[in-house]
């Protein structure tokens, strides 16, 4: 496993095929067969350099020729070339070999694009975004080759001269539209139908508005690019697995112009999923969420407010992601869920205050009743953080903020299962450690040790390795990255561990509760040991966060909509739990809160 072969072509190819073992059997990795050969097709320009170039080796003199022949016709047009690039097969080494050249074109002759040009160069580049080979791309040796197709276009089409105030150019699979902008123009709008595969076609919408066009300084252009098949082609770079549901829309903007509607359809139609307006980060070469945000979501379409950076966001589309179920019924369990906890939890902190002094008046109520604190205060702040993560992500597109956000969250959220890790540890001292004393110094310097340093260490170590590389966060979400980096795992394996640990627990809880009834006969003390050992198993899950455990039910299967409600509706209302088995049907705190309230009465009554 993961050995690799590599082959030479056939004898009209040159070139190599690269190969990886894989389960005992060899899958193509990367083609580098090609047919095209990139001088040939300058050969008119190339023959009187041969002799001043000899000296050089043959690939730096392929490189200058073509550079040199690219300068020479640079005043007329490279339309000559255009018969034997569409002559040749579209097979994943060619595509190398056209985008390379697409992209010399781009960097030394998109000095006064004309519609003669840009039509040439469309032709070109629609030969390898043919919806019938888009799947070669897959082998293409350069994983970063859609990414610099896409940026040679843009820049190609960025300065194409219009006439008369517009221009548009189109082939099948890519088209160009440009108009003339200015501060008193009402408002500008690109619309593109265009053939996706052979499912028919697809369309897209951009619109600039109006109270934009008020920043212009003087008369402009704007440009936008359509790319009905790009979008697979970028899919094949990215580790995370959305797909591109839309044409790939791009637009190029005067720099005063910052903001932009952009509408797509749906090449797929079907609502399970929830659609992302993404932009093309150019510099890291991968969609980014925080570039955009949405508008409106219909089963056919989706509307994307987006951010037009010159230098970094110039590109847009949306992606569907299917580990991530959209259902309306998930939303409702997880705002109301979270809304009840964060009541819940403020409830179960007041009543701890009040009943304080009552019911830690031995070493281990105090103990126990410093960790349901702990626990509760814990869960608390991370739901509420939970919520402002999802304010911050969908309205701020601030990243800074998101980081701090995210950090925040990975801290509570740890904080919370390593404080029910230390309840855990004290249900075991209470059962099998009956003749050793702790001191309650000696306890608090462990639990906070435990409880806030374990995850203050985790937290930091991860933002510390993974954001330098750009890896703390995920793309869609205020939350730790995964497909990249595995900072997720930073929580994930804490949090299982622990779920693991407190599984035991309980386990030892119920043999210890149900050995009295070992031995006996008698039926009603079968069935009072059976109502025993459920009810501490009732009351010690949602303290001890064994309902996490169902995570890895959603972790197995993500696309199941019932396994993440079950989740939700367990973990999302675990704030409520904690305050009914935790406090309300604990009997020395209901004990207590009636000795209170007895005791407001009395004062009440006095006083009156």
């Amino acid at each position: 496993n993961g050995a690799i072969c590599i082959q030479p072509c056939s004898p009209s190819f040159h070139g190599d095929t690269s190969f990886v073992c894989e389960d005992r059997k060899w899958q193509m990795l990367s083609d580098a067969c090609a047919n095209l050969d990139v001088e040939s097709l300058f050969q008119p320009w190339t023959s009187s350099l041969v002799v001043t170039e000899a000296l050089f080796s043959f690939s730096s003199l392929i490189v200058s020729n073509v550079f040199s022949s690219l300068q020479r016709i640079s005043e007329t047009d490279f339309s000559c070339i255009i018969p034997d690039i569409l002559s040749s097969p579209a097979i994943p080494g060619n595509i190398a070999d056209i985008v390379h050249l697409l992209k010399k074109i781009s960097l030394l002759l998109s000095e006064n694009v004309t519609r003669v040009k840009m039509q040439s160069y469309s032709r070109i580049a629609n030969h390898i975004l043919n919806g019938s080979i888009i799947s070669n791309w897959a082998f293409v040796r350069d994983r970063n080759a859609g990414s610099e197709l896409l940026d040679s276009v843009n820049l190609f089409a960025g300065k194409l001269l219009l006439r008369n105030g517009s221009e548009s150019v189109q082939e099948p699979f890519i088209a160009t539209k440009g108009y003339s902008i200015h501060r008193n123009t009402s408002g500008t709008s690109f619309d593109f139908s265009m053939e996706f595969s052979n499912t028919g076609n697809i369309t897209g919408h951009v619109a600039i508005p109006e109270e934009e066009l008020l920043k212009l300084p003087r008369a402009s252009k704007a440009i936008s690019i359509a790319f009905p098949t790009l979008g697979a082609v970028m899919e094949s770079t990215q580790l995370e697995p959305a797909f591109v549901n839309g044409m790939v829309l791009s637009v190029s903007l005067p720099e005063e112009l910052r903001r932009v509607l952009l509408t797509f359809e749906k090449v797929n139609k079907l609502g399970q999923v929830e659609a992302q307006c993404v932009g093309w980060h150019s510099a890291e070469r991968r969609w980014d969420s925080r570039a955009c945000r949405t508008q409106a979501d219909t089963v056919s379409s989706v509307v994307c407010v987006c951010t037009h950076q010159r230098r970094t966001y110039k590109s847009f589309s949306i992606l569907m992601s299917p580990a991530a179920p959209r259902s309306a019924v998930l939303d409702y369990i997880t705002r109301v869920g979270l809304g009840l906890s964060i009541l819940s939890l403020v409830l179960c902190l007041v009543i701890e205050a009040v009943v304080w002094h009552h019911v830690t008046k031995t070493e281990i109520t105090y103990m126990r009743h410093f960790c349901l604190v702990n626990i509760a205060a814990s869960l608390l702040v991370a739901d509420v953080l939970f919520i402002l993560a999802a304010i911050v992500h969908n309205t701020a597109l601030n990243y800074q903020l998101c980081v701090a956000a995210t950090f925040f969250l990975h801290f509570f959220y740890l904080a919370l299962f390593f404080w029910m890790f230390t309840l855990g540890l004290l249900i075991l001292y209470g059962l099998l450690l009956i003749f050793l004393k702790i001191t309650r110094s000696v306890f608090l310097a462990a639990a906070f040790s435990i409880g806030y340093g374990c995850p203050l260490v985790i937290s930091i170590l991860t933002v510390a390795i993974t954001e330098p590389k750009s890896g703390y966060l995920r793309s869609g979400a205020c939350w730790l990255n995964w497909y990249e980096t595995k900072a997720l795992l930073a929580f994930v394996v804490p949090a299982l561990s622990i779920i693991v640990v407190n599984l035991v627990v309980v386990v030892v809880v119920v043999v210890k509760t149900g050995r009295s009834s070992v031995g006996e006969g008698c039926k009603s003390q079968d069935l009072s040991s059976m109502i025993r050992i459920s009810k501490n198993v009732a009351l010690l899950t949602p303290l001890l966060g064994l309902t996490w455990g169902f995570g890895l039910a959603t972790i197995l299967d993500s696309r199941s909509l019932a396994f993440h409600v079950t989740f939700a509706l367990l973990n999302a209302f675990q704030g409520f739990f904690i305050l009914l088995f935790g406090t309300l049907l604990d009997r020395k705190t209901r004990e207590a809160l009636r000795m209170n309230c007895l005791s407001s009465r009395r004062k009440w009554g006095l006083e009156k």
